[in-house]
């Protein structure tokens, strides 16, 4: 089947008017700065883009590491279903990975559709306020509130249905670039439950802070998250805290990404260059750096996610 491709200069009036005659979105990429759609109906395609030749790479892009320091800023630029997206790895470590500060500027309704993501790993975890969101096999809609973190896995049909005022969630994902594809067949809640679907190789985690433990481990507190084992060891998540003065001495990584984002409190970044953190700053290690945390006045929460090698 023949896609019609047009070049257009606004990609947000450019989907309204096709949807307008009939056409249905299909996919669109990327999501905290959409450039490329695909539309259907009946049997024409349209590609809309406002970057022409900037198709979609094939494969695993190259993992390019460095050291990443990212302060907390204003919102971020708009993105995907209307949310405000603020970029946490500028460098995309290669174009291997994305973490995004993701924000919604009013409460209530999303506008939002069932849909799927073309990733290898996909982590969000809530930094303040609540969303209410549905997967395929999960059964009823639920909230996630702070502290609570998602793993989405390849494949995996969802649905964000509303949100909080002032919702902050953090993003982590690989590949950064990918599409998001609607399933116009689905509808969810579905009627099958099975937490332990596998969907490409990983089942589906739901974190609950509120239900999960802290573990006094060198110097500080770690609340794990259940990733690893949920991903077969791909990634690990887990939120560090600790109280004022105290500092925790964390290990080279083997893997790939080392990333950290500052849930609340300050301190600093014990590395090869020392730097103060605040709430909303966010870190990349290279692999096989020696790191380590240490709280100020007030303490620190952070959530850190490694993965392993992605190959």
């Amino acid at each position: 089947m023949k896609t019609d491709e047009r070049v257009c200069s606004d990609l947000d009036a450019a989907l309204t008017d096709l949807r307008g005659v009939g056409f249905r979105l299909d996919s669109i990429y990327p999501a905290d700065d959409p450039h490329t759609a695909t539309l259907s109906r009946g049997g024409e395609i349209v590609r809309l883009t406002t970057r022409p030749g900037n198709a979609m790479p094939a494969g695993m892009p190259p993992f390019d590491p460095e050291f990443v320091l990212t302060r907390a800023g204003p919102e971020g630029g708009r993105g995907r279903a209307g949310m405000l997206y603020r970029d946490l790895i500028p460098g995309r470590l290669g174009g291997r990975y994305i973490a995004s500060h993701i924000t919604t500027s009013e409460g209530g309704p999303v506008a939002d559709w069932v849909h799927y993501h073309r990733i290898a790993l996909q982590v969000i975890a809530v930094r303040k306020g609540w969303v209410r969101v549905v997967y395929e096999d999960q059964g009823e809609p639920f909230v996630l509130n702070a502290g609570d973190l998602v793993l989405q896995p390849p494949g995996i049909r969802h649905r964000v249905l509303e949100s909080s005022e002032a919702l902050e969630v953090v993003e982590i994902s690989a590949p950064a670039l990918h599409e998001t594809i609607a399933d116009h067949e689905l509808q969810l809640p579905n009627a099958r439950g099975d937490g332990q679907r596998k969907f490409g190789g990983q089942r589906f985690l739901r974190h609950v802070a509120a239900q999960a433990p802290w573990t006094s481990i060198h110097g500080a507190e770690v609340q794990e998250t259940g990733l690893g084992e949920a991903t077969s060891h791909l990634g690990e998540a887990r939120f560090v805290r600790l109280c004022q003065g105290q500092a925790i001495d964390l290990p080279p990584s083997e893997g790939e990404l080392v990333f950290g984002f500052v849930m609340e409190g300050s301190g600093r970044l014990l590395c090869e260059q020392e730097v103060g953190l605040s709430a909303a700053d966010a870190f990349v290690i290279p692999p096989g750096d020696p790191w380590g945390l240490r709280a100020e006045a007030g303490g620190l929460t952070v959530l850190h996610v490694t993965t392993a090698l992605l190959g």
